[in-house]
């Protein structure tokens, strides 16, 4: 931000804002309209994409007043108004993905093929990608940082939410000198069994969706969210579904406890020498945010950082206390354009992925509903088990037909299920598992169709 605002100062000066392109209008589309609208000279929003475009407009006539907002269907309408500075909206987001005149997209869905057709068009036509869809990212991210490796854009998950407030911390702790050994995410309530019928009167409430609601509560977005932690940093999970410390029982109206003790909880599990794991917490203060442990080997550093108040060691914590979700958006969109930086992006193969668990018995011919639903929730793994035992990403398995019972807490197979033909996800993970050699011999998505 110390630079990025500056930067962003100068583009405005010279008439010259960012054009950014959305897709996705709901609860968070909504604030990243409002905060580039109202905060962030430099930068102007130009189109939004949206399956219900009466959203998308919403969206623009309350982050933008008196203006008026053109819905369009083809390329050329978009790119006319853009010319003609009138923010544009329509249903499809490969028209946002193609368009010229737009310098980047944030992705917002949480979908996966619809999110697809914007972030491929825009990789393809060289614009950089702002992913606020950790579940596209952890599915098949090390594959679309490929692409837009060679397309000479960035691919990113962004600040503000917690993976990139997780590779904020972690690169401020590596450039101290310290060796981050854990990076990790804190939750006020994990509870697998969760569903849209549990979870309904705090969505409403908040007015979000409950589906997302729903993988907050049952653990599938932390997954998501410390998986591609993972891929940006090499790092792994100590076990499936992380250690997840959880001195609350599943009862959020306890107390709080201090993060620090936590500390001396991972420590058995912790390797200096290691490449360090993702994990998360439960019912600790303060929160939510996220915080990193790291190690020194220097005994004169040891005796600094003791005078600092970070204690003798040999585990430091750092934390940030807060994670200001769509109010930082806009600074990730500057950092890509503006400096070729990304908040946080796959680093080459995927080190950790999200398999699909049994959210109750299940039974043969029941269709899986997907995320934050009724039927499974997330879990991390480290991808080398994934490939092995053939495990069903989480990314994929909505609308998957069981072929046998699965009993509670089983994670799926690919051999559990007939998934549904002609989605370009599955197509575009059986290409990366090929790409970076994950890949099983000829039963990999034999079942497909």
């Amino acid at each position: 931000m110390i630079i990025v605002d500056k930067a962003l100062a100068r583009r405005a000066a010279e008439g010259r804002p960012i054009r950014v392109g959305m897709i996705g209008a709901g609860f968070m589309g909504s604030g990243i309209a409002l905060q580039i609208a109202n905060s962030v000279p430099g930068m102007q929003l130009v189109a939004i994409a949206a399956r219900r475009v009466e959203q998308a407009t919403v969206a623009f006539e309350s982050s933008r007043t008196g203006e008026s907002v053109r819905r369009v269907s083809t390329q050329a309408e978009l790119e006319a108004a853009i010319v003609a500075g009138e923010p544009a909206v329509t249903d499809d987001p490969a028209l946002v993905g193609c368009a010229r005149g737009i310098e980047a997209i944030i992705e917002v869905t949480g979908s996966m093929d619809y999110a697809l057709l914007a972030v491929e068009a825009a990789i393809a036509t060289g614009k950089h990608v702002i992913l606020m869809n950790a579940e596209l990212d952890g599915t098949i991210g090390p594959l679309l940082k490929k692409r837009a490796d060679a397309a000479g854009v960035v691919i990113t998950n962004c600040d503000g939410d917690q993976p990139g407030v997780q590779m904020n911390l972690i690169r401020f702790v590596k450039g101290i000198g310290v060796k981050p050994v854990l990076s990790g995410n804190i939750k006020a309530l994990q509870d697998e069994y969760r569903t849209p019928e549990t979870q309904r009167g705090f969505a409403e409430k908040w007015g979000q969706n409950v589906h997302m609601v729903t993988s907050f509560a049952d653990g599938t977005k932390i997954s998501y969210e410390q998986a591609i932690v993972a891929n940006g940093t090499g790092m792994r999970v100590a076990r499936r579904g992380m250690i997840g410390i959880d001195p609350t029982g599943k009862n959020p109206t306890l107390p709080l406890r201090p993060l620090e003790e936590y500390v001396a909880m991972f420590a058995p599990h912790l390797d200096p020498e290691g490449p360090g794991i993702v994990d998360y917490v439960v019912g600790a203060r303060p929160g939510p945010g996220v915080f990193v442990i790291g190690t020194h080997d220097d005994p004169r550093q040891k005796h600094y950082l003791n005078l600092y108040k970070l204690g003798e060691g040999p585990y430091y914590l750092f934390y940030t206390p807060y994670h200001l979700c769509h109010f930082e958006v806009p600074m990730t969109v500057a950092r890509a354009v503006l400096f070729g930086d990304a908040a946080l992006t796959p680093l080459g193969a995927p080190q950790v992925g999200v398999v699909a668990v049994a959210k109750r018995d299940l039974k043969a011919g029941e269709v899986l509903d997907g995320i934050g639903g009724f039927t499974a929730y997330g879990q991390c793994e480290n991808i080398e088990v994934v490939a092995a035992e053939r495990l069903l990403p989480m990314g994929l398995a909505e609308g998957g037909v069981l072929l046998r019972d699965i009993p509670r807490d089983q994670a799926l197979t690919f051999g559990d299920v007939r998934l549904p033909e002609g989605r370009r996800i599955d197509a575009l993970y059986a290409e990366m598992e090929q790409e970076f050699g994950l890949a099983q011999p000829a039963e990999t998505f034999a079942l497909i169709g």
